[in-house]
């Protein structure tokens, strides 16, 4: 079986490749397909064909296109398209310079009224039960010997400041507010009113644009907005709001999490992740785990929330 020595030689080292490079832009989903599927089909080859057959084959060129290359775009012009493949296309696609998955969002959102009820997708209702879960959720990490600080925070895909008014801006000194519409920015002060005295700078950009300040914040709440960022986008994110931190400072993630897989919502242009996928992301980001909560009191039939507290593995 002299074939699988060059079996498992190149797959040692597009093992290495992978990790460091194409891992991270494209769903996990379908990476993990693409890679078993691979070299399920490359074994086959080395096990049916002579290598020096192999090599001629993978290495012709006609009319200046390599063979290989034409041949496995023309076969996956006739692959059906999966969810995978579905997911994978419509969140990588680029038209005139603009990753569509991000432009729908942005569509999206243009159409979403600047009040309560639009930052809840008419949901007005879960909205106590939200506030009052992360009100509890966040006192077991703020405050006191070996907890975050309470003097500035940032709120992440912060809308009109609803999670800042009723979760953030009573425990902490200052809040900056981060979101990609300038319409929501522009109605926070009069959403927050006196509340938003407290506001020390509001950031228009979208997240995988923006970086914290270096060390500024005690606690980042990134709350139902990690699924419009790629996976790429939001592991480069997490990292970016680690060393966003203080020292002590947490992360608190919130957002809805897949049952099973990862569902694409064409609607809004997001991702909801299922729990493997989110906590492999956090932890190549560098962050830890120091809590994770279950939102309760929304109905059965909504999406699992679920909320995290992250910090940096240099914090015991």
């Amino acid at each position: 079986m002299a074939h699988l020595g060059a079996h498992f030689a190149f797959r040692s080292r597009w093992q290495k490749t992978d990790e460091e490079l194409c891992r991270y832009s494209m769903s996990f989903v379908l990476h993990r397909a693409i890679r078993d599927d691979f070299f399920q089909s490359y074994l086959h080859l080395l096990e049916k064909i002579p290598l020096v057959k192999l090599y001629a084959l993978t290495s012709q060129v006609i009319n200046g296109e390599m063979q290989f290359y034409a041949r496995a775009k023309l076969f996956y012009q006739e692959v059906p398209a999966t969810e995978e493949v579905k997911l994978y296309a419509l969140t990588s696609q680029v038209i005139n310079g603009e990753m569509q998955f991000y432009a729908r969002a942005k569509l999206f959102y243009q159409e979403v009224p600047a009040t309560e009820e639009g930052m809840m997708g008419n949901f007005i209702e879960l909205s106590n039960p939200d506030i009052q879960a992360s009100q509890k959720f966040l006192r077991k990490f703020v405050g006191g010997p070996g907890r975050a600080g309470t003097d500035c925070a940032l709120d992440c895909g912060s809308g009109i400041g609803r999670v800042s008014k009723h979760v953030l801006l009573p425990v902490f000194n200052s809040v900056e507010l981060v979101d990609m519409m300038e319409s929501f920015l522009l109605e926070a002060p009069n959403y927050l009113q006196a509340k938003g005295d407290k506001v020390e700078n509001y950031h228009c950009y979208s997240l995988q644009e923006f970086t914290p300040p270096s060390g500024r914040y005690d606690v980042i709440w990134i709350q139902w907005v990690s699924g419009y960022l790629t996976d790429k986008d939001l592991l480069a994110f997490l990292c970016r709001c680690r060393d966003g931190l203080k020292e002590d400072g947490v992360i608190i993630l919130k957002d809805n999490v897949a049952r099973e897989g990862c569902l694409l919502d064409l609607a809004d242009s997001s991702v909801t992740r299922d729990m493997e996928t989110l906590l492999s992301l956090i932890g190549k980001s560098g962050l830890g785990v120091l809590g994770q909560e279950q939102q309760g009191g929304f109905p059965e039939q909504c999406v699992p929330v679920w909320m995290f507290a992250l910090h940096s593995h240099g914090r015991s």
